[in-house]
């Protein structure tokens, strides 16, 4: 597990992260949101060991990262902008994260490079962009690590890139002690992917949520009632996060089971009834709108 404690990190007068307290289960996809300039990379550099927080503190299994060789083993960072020296190939990136990381599986390099088409003897300086993100994720996943931390790694990748990417993190998960972080400043990006989520806004968490109990506990219906009076009954008797009218159909996103909001509705016997999926924007866009924030605001 990672734990992040109260970390707060400033450079001059700008507060990257304030006070951030965030716990990442093993086994599980945990996806970091928020606008540029939230603070993801300043906490993802932080959590990695490269820089220190100012105040509080960040464990990996129990043990401080900062400075302890054991507990940066076990973590490999993919930066947004990652540096690669001069005429390096992947093979030369190769040997030189194999004296670092011990567990390094060179098979499983030369495997992954294979699948995604991607030559281990060229320069590195002629690939793309998107390959250059393949290259990073090839090497964080086959380095062995328990932790895989990735910042806008899906950013330059092409749909069908993205897919392939998200269904080798699945297989690691399934078959070893693997868990990624996902930074993005993209909500779609993350949606058929993570297990939980936390929003980033101004170097503080607004919301840290496992994604499958949001959505149990979230549903949007659309629906048609006789009348008004009907409309004012739900509105009291849902816990009703959003009500929006398209000519005579009732759009209701509410907090509750699924099962304790179609009762309700079908208590007014509407003349016609169903429930809609909620995308992760629409769930994110409802729970902090009660909080006082315009989601819409702060990711793009």
């Amino acid at each position: 597990m990672i734990e992040i404690k109260e970390c707060t990190k400033t450079f001059d007068e700008i507060r990257a992260v304030n006070q951030v307290s965030l716990d990442i289960g093993d086994r599980e996809v945990f996806g970091l949101v928020g606008s540029n300039g939230a603070g993801k990379s300043t906490l993802l550099r932080m959590t990695a060991g490269i820089i220190r927080a100012d105040s509080g503190e960040i464990l990996i299994d129990g043990t401080q990262v900062y400075e302890n060789d054991m507990a940066k083993g076990r973590v490999f960072y993919i930066s947004d902008d990652s540096y690669f020296p001069a005429n390096y190939t992947p093979q030369d990136l190769l040997r030189f994260y194999k004296n670092y990381y011990l567990g390094f599986q060179v098979q499983r390099f030369s495997k992954l490079m294979k699948q995604f088409h991607l030559d281990e003897k060229r320069k590195i300086s002629t690939f793309s962009k998107g390959m250059k993100k393949q290259l990073l994720v090839i090497l964080g996943v086959s380095a062995g690590t328990k932790y895989l931390l990735c910042d806008e790694t899906f950013d330059g990748l092409d749909p069908v890139m993205r897919q392939a990417v998200k269904s080798l993190f699945a297989s690691e998960i399934m078959n070893r002690e693997f868990t990624p972080v996902i930074a993005s400043h993209n909500l779609r990006e993350l949606e058929d992917i993570c297990d939980h989520v936390g929003l980033l806004h101004q170097g503080g968490i607004l919301l840290s949520r496992d994604l499958e109990d949001m959505k149990f506990h979230i549903h949007k219906v659309q629906c048609v009632l006789s009348d008004k009076e009907k409309e004012k009954e739900l509105a009291k008797e849902l816990e009703v996060l959003k009500i929006q009218h398209q000519g005579s159909l009732l759009l209701i996103t509410a907090r509750g089971t699924r099962t304790e909001i179609m009762e309700r509705i079908r208590s007014k016997n509407p003349l016609f009834c169903e429930v809609l999926p909620l995308t992760l924007e629409e769930i994110f866009i409802s729970e902090t709108e009660v909080a006082g924030y315009e989601i819409k605001n702060l990711l793009f």
